[in-house]
């Protein structure tokens, strides 16, 4: 939320400067994150009289003013803008200052051959409004010379995060309210304004929804005139980031924004019937103010007469029934709407606005008539007109709250001791009522005290969160005990080793666009936002490759030759109960070259699915798998292409891994060139170790003999992976092989049709003695006749 030094200052007396507010705002829980000081933006623009205006001699739409800066030296500005005339004050731009719309740096400068030094501004280029038509017009009192920002009452801008439970602070009068309790100055207590009423309401207003609109309060006012809203409101608006619209939807923005009491006016000229508070039937639609049109269902409350729906309830008004400037007779509705009705509202129709942010918190239910009355006046004192009788439908919920309150608990929850005289003091200052017994009733607006703990919190919050001491918590003696979970273990294993091996970590969003998220879901259940940041985050990832390789591909639009990505993360599904389905797991991309041209190895060379086989092998046997047992088999998933993919699984159905290229259908789905070669390793496959594992390693013991190497080649079908050849044989004698691997392939010349030859080293450790040549012979006879259950020959 955002509010002027200025505005504050109307509600509050006091001295204390941007950064003593600022300080006290944080230190009672309101987070300042930034403050911002038009003054800076304006320096260099000052209050400057037009002495003379003369044609320019080469263009026809440009004048050469002399203009008077009150330092007695006249300077000379070219400009463009129709009203620009001798003897009119303006703001004058000088060297050097930067216009606040643009960021352009003013210097002196040759127009059209004519020497120009500064800008006569409009009010779009100061940033004060949307006008910029011709350049400012100041009054004729306006002293030559004044530095713009003081004569335009430049004032700090404070940008408050306000806590969804605190309703009651999204007005400038509540954050005011609590800096006097915490001692920034007095509160100024607002006069409600007494309304003289003129006639009878000629609507009739009611509420046909108790339980989304427990009350509904209105009047009319006829006779006014719509025009500009004053200078001093328009000021305040913009300082809050609105931007003035007419004096009617100024006035009930500026009560919304002052007060935190949302509020709405129609044209009466536009309304049929009687104006209900009730239930949408389905399939109504509304053009919102926004310009879109919103179809509702039974369970939204709307504002309707008996031509149809005029508004939202609660969230936003409707484009056809609005207030124009041909506007003369004005409906105000004031309202209480359930919280709970208007989230679910907003959230089904994907429908923000600032009046609903106030009323899905809870805005103050005894605040109907003072803010009718605040409009009101506001509306009569600016654009005139006469009032009607309130008519009021229903009844708030303002029965109070009373808690039973134990000052001591200040010190047993808050850890910080307090006079009691004090937090009486405090809670009195905040607007509670404090019984001699501590019985404390609250203000019906504060909807976040359920409890003696609030009251704690109330108290602390204003006695200043930053003397509540710092206390360690105890902590047992000794070496502190593990907390980390086996997967949490696990996963920092795996950080390492990747990045050991050169791979990058990258943390990308959750959500994908549906048509990624689709063409990675493999047919399952997914999960989509009904309410998503934008459309391109709408269902949550059901893979993790995609976001890499966006994120590889934005690399590449920016020039890396290479990426070598890798994130640890989770995968989301829809379990068959509905439920969320969460799968922790690894995924990598390698994209671009894996070794760059050179003159050693000539051109640049891309990764293949070998790359991606080397990465999950490695990543798995860090992460504890039993990557000697493993099995490669196919069906990586269409993303990736036939042929050049695979998995690493622990039977036929436990899947621990998927690999390969990526397919050109994937690559052309993600924008991006290829080759591009990618993985995921599924963390929650991998089996726990058996008996808890231990932190040390076994001690090293080197065999006291020497291994002993034998090669064998066989012939195999061609169709034969080399994995299951080289898992056949180092199963042929597991006490005596150690290893076993591939060293050659070939196929061709010498080589029969629909065959491949395979070379393996096999080492042999022998154990408390040498092998004797018949013990080495009878392992080879195992080695071959294992070889041979796969189909291999040895070669002769």
């Amino acid at each position: 939320m955002k509010f002027s030094l200025e505005w504050l200052k109307y509600f509050l007396d006091t001295d204390a400067s941007a950064a003593d507010i600022a300080a006290a705002l944080n230190r009672i829980g309101h987070e300042v994150e930034g403050i911002e000081d038009p003054a800076e933006r304006l320096a260099g623009f000052r209050v400057a009289k037009v002495l003379t205006a003369a044609p320019h001699p080469d263009a026809d739409k440009l004048q050469v003013l002399s203009v008077d800066t009150g330092d007695g030296n006249p300077l000379q500005v070219v400009c463009g803008a129709p009203n620009a005339r001798a003897g009119m004050k303006g703001v004058l731009g000088l060297p050097g200052a930067v216009v606040p719309a643009n960021g352009m740096e003013l210097r002196k400068s040759a127009i059209r051959g004519v020497e120009s030094n500064g800008m006569m501004c409009s009010v779009r280029e100061l940033e004060l409004g949307d006008e910029h038509d011709g350049i400012i017009e100041l009054p004729d009192d306006a002293p030559v010379g004044t530095s713009f920002a003081e004569y335009h009452d430049a004032s700090p801008v404070f940008d408050v995060a306000i806590t969804p439970n605190r309703p009651d602070c999204m007005g400038v009068y509540g954050i005011a309210r609590d800096l006097a309790a915490a001692g920034v100055g007095t509160f100024k207590p607002i006069e409600i304004p007494a309304i003289e009423a003129s006639f009878a309401c000629p609507v009739e207003i009611r509420t046909d929804d108790p339980e989304g609109c427990p009350a509904f309060y209105g009047r009319t006012i006829r006779g006014v005139s719509n025009g500009a809203s004053p200078e001093w409101m328009q000021r305040r608006l913009i300082a809050a980031g609105q931007r003035p619209i007419s004096a009617i939807v100024d006035i009930t923005n500026y009560v919304m924004l002052a007060f935190g009491r949302p509020a709405h006016a129609y044209d009466l000229a536009k309304l049929t019937g009687a104006v209900v508070a009730r239930r949408a039937r389905n399939g109504e639609q509304v053009e919102a103010l926004n310009e879109k049109t919103y179809t509702l269902d039974e369970t939204m409350t709307v504002i309707a007469d008996d031509a149809g729906v005029h508004d939202v309830a609660g969230i936003m008004g409707g484009e056809h029934s609005g207030v124009t400037e041909g506007t003369t007779d004005v409906l105000l509705e004031v309202a209480y709407f359930d919280p709970e009705r208007i989230g679910v509202t907003g959230r089904k129709l994907g429908l923000a606005s600032d009046a609903r942010t106030r009323f899905e918190r809870g805005v103050d239910p005894a605040f109907l008539d003072d803010g009718l009355a605040l409009l009101t006046s506001l509306i009569q004192r600016i654009c005139g007109g006469e009032a009607s009788e309130v008519v009021r439908a229903g009844q708030p919920p303002v029965e109070p709250k009373v808690v039973a309150f134990e000052p001591a608990l200040t010190r047993d929850l808050g850890g910080i001791d307090v006079a009691e005289d004090e937090q009486r003091r405090i809670l009195t200052a905040l607007e509670f009522s404090v019984g001699s017994d501590w019985q404390v009733t609250c203000p019906p607006r504060r909807h976040d005290i359920e409890g003696p703990a609030d009251l704690v919190e109330e108290v602390v919050r204003i006695h200043g969160l930053d003397n509540v001491a710092s206390v360690a918590l105890p902590r047992a003696d000794g070496v502190a005990k593990p907390t980390a979970t086996p997967l949490q273990q696990t996963e920092r294993k795996l950080r390492r080793a990747a990045a050991a091996r050169g791979l990058n970590e990258a943390v990308t969003w959750s959500f994908l666009p549906a048509a990624e998220a689709a063409h990675f879901g493999d047919g399952a259940q997914l999960w989509a936002l009904d309410n998503p940041i934008s459309e391109d985050m709408k269902v949550m990832r059901p893979s993790l490759l995609p976001g890499l390789v966006m994120a590889a591909r934005r690399n590449a639009n920016r020039g890396a030759d290479a990426s070598r990505l890798f994130e640890i993360g989770r995968r989301y599904f829809r379990a068959t109960d509905g439920s969320s389905d969460e799968k922790p797991t690894l995924g990598f991309v390698l994209a671009g070259e894996r070794t760059p041209r050179g003159w050693a190895n000539g051109k640049a060379q891309g990764f293949d699915a070998y790359d991606a086989k080397a990465e999950v092998t490695a990543l798995l046997e860090a992460a504890g798998a039993p990557v000697a047992n493993l099995m490669v088999m196919g069906e990586a998933g269409e993303q990736f292409h036939p042929g050049q993919s695979a998995t690493l699984r622990l039977g036929p159905k436990t899947v621990l891994a998927r690999f390969g290229a990526l397919h050109p259908n994937t690559l052309k789905a993600l924008d991006i060139d290829g080759p591009v070669v990618a993985g995921e390793i599924f963390l929650d496959a991998i089996p726990a170790k058996r008996g808890g594992g231990g932190f040390a390693r076994a001690a090293y013991a080197p065999p006291a003999l020497q291994a002993v190497t034998r090669d064998f080649a066989f012939l195999v079908p061609a169709g034969l992976a080399a994995g299951d050849l080289v898992k056949a044989v180092r199963g042929a004698d597991k006490k005596s092989i150690v290893d076993a691997r591939v060293f050659d392939v070939f196929a061709g010349q010498g080589v029969p049709e629909g065959k491949k030859s395979v070379a393996v080293e096999v080492i042999l450790q022998p154990g408390e003695k040498t092998f004797t040549d018949e013990e080495i012979k009878a392992i080879s006879d195992s080695i071959v006749a294992s070889a041979a259950k796969q189909g291999a020959e040895l070669r002769g």
